[in-house]
């Protein structure tokens, strides 16, 4: 019996990892798209490199094609804002990058990545001047994915020939990581920080805000407004961030255009065929699931029965 529920479990969970690959695969259209880069963290070995090429359907890629980034490139661009032992000592996080010609938005999806959200790295990556890509990143096994942004630059660099300002990259980094430490508060969710911090770009974009009292006013009156309580390191670490970002030059009305666009996307991909169609088998796999749970149970629970009236009767 207990052999049975093992392998029923295996089973299951075979299944549910089929479907979550199959869910969180890219989702690429040929339209539009202009360059295809794949970045890999160094420190994957031979066999987690072909796994993750193979996962991203990038098997036949030429390795001069391929962008590595090393773990001392994440720590230049996240030291400051993440501890030396969470940013650790091994560069994992990977990605496909996929840039298009339009202006169409970023469209993110992730699998094994446990900290940064997709719409984290499409915010930070419009901040950072990207305005259109679809991009999937990847890891062997459960990582943060902080390092994950490092190599997407890094690509787009190389697809384009364009060299971003450093200090942009870093702040692009830091946006990304601020948003992820906000929505750990239990009182704010994710949406509410992706939200807040965008609400912010805008008002810095309309106020143009000129010192550090002005900007600290500027984001403690957003968040009272949004019912946000901010600590004062949260409220710290956001006012050095856009004191940062304020002095780059940065086309605001470009990066909120490209957040626009990328909110028109995935809403316009979940109304689509395609986009019903992927909610509908997931309704319908895990309908199936349940409906075979219960037939499980159900039996064993029957063919427990019948075995404790054979021994009562006995």
């Amino acid at each position: 019996m207990k052999l049975i529920k093992k392998i029923k479990k295996q089973l299951v969970m075979t299944l549910l990892i089929l479907m979550a690959l199959q869910l969180t695969a890219p989702v690429l259209s040929a339209d539009a798209i202009t360059d295809v880069v794949v970045t890999l963290g160094e420190d994957l070995t031979a066999e987690q490199k072909a796994n993750l090429l193979e996962e991203m359907d990038m098997a036949d890629i030429d390795e001069a094609d391929i962008v590595y980034v090393t773990n001392e490139e994440e720590h230049q661009y996240l030291g400051d804002v993440v501890p030396k032992e969470q940013i650790g000592t091994r560069a994992i996080s990977s990605a496909k990058i996929s840039l298009r010609e339009d202006e169409s938005g970023i469209m993110v999806t992730t699998e094994n990545i446990t900290y940064i959200t997709s719409k984290m790295y499409a915010n930070a990556l419009a901040t950072a001047g990207i305005t259109g890509a679809e991009i999937y990143v990847t890891a062997p096994f459960n990582v943060s994915g902080t390092g994950a942004l490092t190599g997407i630059l890094k690509a787009y660099e190389q697809s384009t020939g364009e060299d971003l300002d450093e200090d942009l990259k870093k702040a692009a980094n830091e946006e990304m990581v601020i948003t992820a430490d906000l929505a750990e508060d239990e009182n704010v969710s994710e949406d509410e920080a992706i939200d807040f911090i965008n609400k912010i770009k805008e008002e810095v974009d309309k106020q143009k805000p000129e010192t550090t009292e002005e900007l600290r006013a500027l984001i403690q009156r957003l968040a009272e407004e949004m019912g946000l309580t901010l600590t004062d390191t949260q409220l710290d670490q956001l006012v050095s961030l856009f004191n940062k970002l304020k002095d780059l030059n940065i086309d605001w009305d470009k990066v909120n255009n490209t957040i626009d666009q990328t909110k028109d996307w995935l809403n316009d991909f979940a109304e689509s065929e395609e986009g019903q169609g992927i909610i509908t088998a997931v309704r319908d796999f895990f309908r199936a699931v349940w409906d075979w749970f219960k037939s499980v149970f159900t039996n064993e629970e029957e063919a427990a029965l019948n075995v404790s009236q054979t021994i009562y009767f006995s």
